[in-house]
């Protein structure tokens, strides 16, 4: 198990060369999508409309943070957790063909992404629940936000990290899951007791 510090925008061979169980951290930009934000680049594409940002690269953290909001205007982080990613799962495609390399939540996705992330170079990275504070640790500032309309949680926030983290690869571009591997596990001792 090795543990990596890596700059985004990602590279498809440095997330080719993790494996599940490392640990990682990230450095630069990470933006948050949850249900909504996801839907709203989905009708940005089929509108043929530009997106506010480059996802090539991108880490994307299914998360809402929480946050202030300063005389200013701008917004500080409080916390931030993950959410659980298997609501995103109908977006698998899409976020590979933007060039999204990581996606980091909470309880992985399911098979289909799976077989995009051999196909294209992804990897889930799982966010350790109940961590908000120490996540939010290592983002040094909200840099901007798009589509607060969608409400805070909603909202596309995009996060300045120094060193963000940890995060555990659950899912690899190697066809490796430790969500379905627990799950067969579980299902093979329920046979063993339960027959």
């Amino acid at each position: 198990m090795a543990e990596k510090l890596l700059s985004v925008p990602l590279k498809e061979e440095e997330i080719r060369d993790l494996r599940v169980g490392d640990v990682v951290y990230l450095k630069g930009p990470v933006y948050t999508s949850r249900d909504m934000g996801h839907f709203t680049i989905k009708n940005f594409l089929e509108e043929k409309k530009e997106l506010p940002v480059d996802f090539d690269g991108s880490a994307i953290f299914h998360a809402g943070p929480v946050v202030s909001k300063r005389d200013d205007g701008k917004y500080d982080l409080v916390v931030i957790g993950p959410t659980t990613s298997i609501r995103m799962e109908p977006y698998y495609k899409m976020m590979a063909d933007l060039g999204v390399r990581a996606i980091i939540g909470k309880g992985g996705l399911a098979e289909d992404s799976l077989k995009q992330f051999e196909e294209t170079g992804q990897v889930y990275l799982q966010a350790a629940p109940g961590c908000a504070v120490v996540l939010a640790d290592g983002i040094s500032h909200i840099e901007d936000v798009y589509w607060l309309e969608l409400g805070v949680p909603e909202a596309m926030w995009i996060l300045q990290a120094t060193k963000f983290g940890p995060l555990v690869v659950g899912m690899d571009s190697h066809g490796r899951s430790v969500y379905k591997e627990l799950a067969e596990k579980a299902n093979n001792r329920n046979k063993e007791l339960y027959g």
